[in-house]
């Protein structure tokens, strides 16, 4: 016979943890990823929980039948360079891939990829060159839009585009502090995205305008998102990579933390990913600009903090951002993209 009371008392207790687990349920679901962290409650694991992002979708790479190119090989290939990060994403060097078959598969999507530059104040001056440079080696046969942010718009060169290549000029105000500039990179490009580019699936490059090109820089780059390892810093040991070492900064990496040192001046990816790195950078930076904290880097820093938690799918090596200050090292066989020698005092509104 069935014992009423212990059949009452299951019940009663499903019931409750049924209860229990619906109520966790939603307190997760109302958790957002962008949600504020203060000073007072920065820990490693609710930094976690706020700066975790879905994984981009993997893209279906169909190679064009009959497409001829040279026989590929796991047993041989450089050995002087790292090609693959700790989680699996490719690191890109020069001799690890084939355009030909990349562009064989990438060309037939009809993707566009855009590209955002940077020319305020003096900065106008670089504008030309980079410019010239991109028609001969950024993703050249593929259609791009190129904005340019500007407070100079009566100094944008007028340059020759292929077809398919077009140039869109955004008014910014002008700042008396070059961090102020940098620091507001992210906002302008979130709004960009969301004002001009809804709903679009191709790819943007956010890149420095004080640079240019030197050697294709093309569909090998393509990912969900990618950064750049920094020229200055690939060599070096992770303690002596300039990340902000602050508490108290929303862009903190402590000691003993993060992967490789990325660059500011070149990321890119998914309009969707890159969207999302920069809502969360200006976020981040302007909650800190409430408190009196200017990272050290502004947006490079903040950047960093979000490529480390938000792990990039595609590196590309310092071929993608050399300066040409330096000399080569022997694994750098081709510089791609790089800064050019400048003054800054001359430049630069404030020192």
């Amino acid at each position: 016979m069935i014992n009423v009371k212990s059949l009452t008392a299951v019940l009663v207790s499903a019931l409750i943890l049924g209860v229990l687990y619906l109520c966790n349920s939603l307190s997760y679901s109302r958790t957002s990823p962008q949600q504020n962290i203060t000073p007072n409650n920065i820990t490693p694991k609710n930094r976690l929980s706020a700066d975790v992002n879905a994984m981009s979708n993997e893209v279906h790479l169909v190679a064009p039948d009959h497409l001829q190119y040279e026989q590929p090989s796991i047993v041989q290939g450089r050995t002087d360079v790292v090609t693959v990060t700790p989680w699996m994403a490719p690191i890109v060097w020069e001799g690890i891939f084939n355009p030909v078959l990349l562009d064989g598969i990438y060309k037939p999507k009809n993707i566009t990829i855009i590209a955002t530059v940077f020319a305020v104040g003096n900065y106008i001056r670089f504008l030309k060159k980079f410019l010239e440079t991109a028609e001969q080696h950024f993703f050249v046969g593929f259609k791009v839009h190129i904005y340019v942010f500007t407070d100079r718009p009566n100094e944008v060169p007028q340059v020759t585009m292929a077809s398919g290549r077009q140039l869109m000029v955004r008014l910014v105000p002008s700042s008396k502090r070059w961090q102020e500039i940098s620091a507001r990179r992210m906002e302008l490009i979130q709004i960009l995205i969301e004002e001009q580019l809804p709903n679009n699936r191709n790819y943007i490059f956010c890149l420095d305008v004080d640079s240019e090109f030197h050697g294709r820089w093309g569909s090998e780059s393509l990912g969900g998102l990618v950064a750049v390892t920094h020229p200055g810093y690939y060599r070096d040991a992770r303690s002596n990579f300039p990340y902000e070492r602050r508490p108290s900064s929303r862009a903190y990496i402590a000691p003993g933390e993060g992967d490789f040192y990325y660059c500011g001046g070149a990321f890119g990816g998914l309009l969707q990913e890159v969207h999302q790195l920069a809502k969360t950078c200006r976020h981040n930076f302007e909650a800190d600009a409430k408190e009196d904290i200017e990272a050290a880097w502004q947006e490079e820093s903040h950047l960093n903090r979000y490529m480390w938690i938000n792990k990039p799918s595609k590196v590309l090596s310092p071929e993608y951002l050399w300066q040409d200050f330096k000399p080569r090292n022997p694994e750098i066989h081709i510089v791609r993209f790089s800064g050019v020698v400048k003054n800054y005092a001359e430049i630069r509104p404030n020192p």
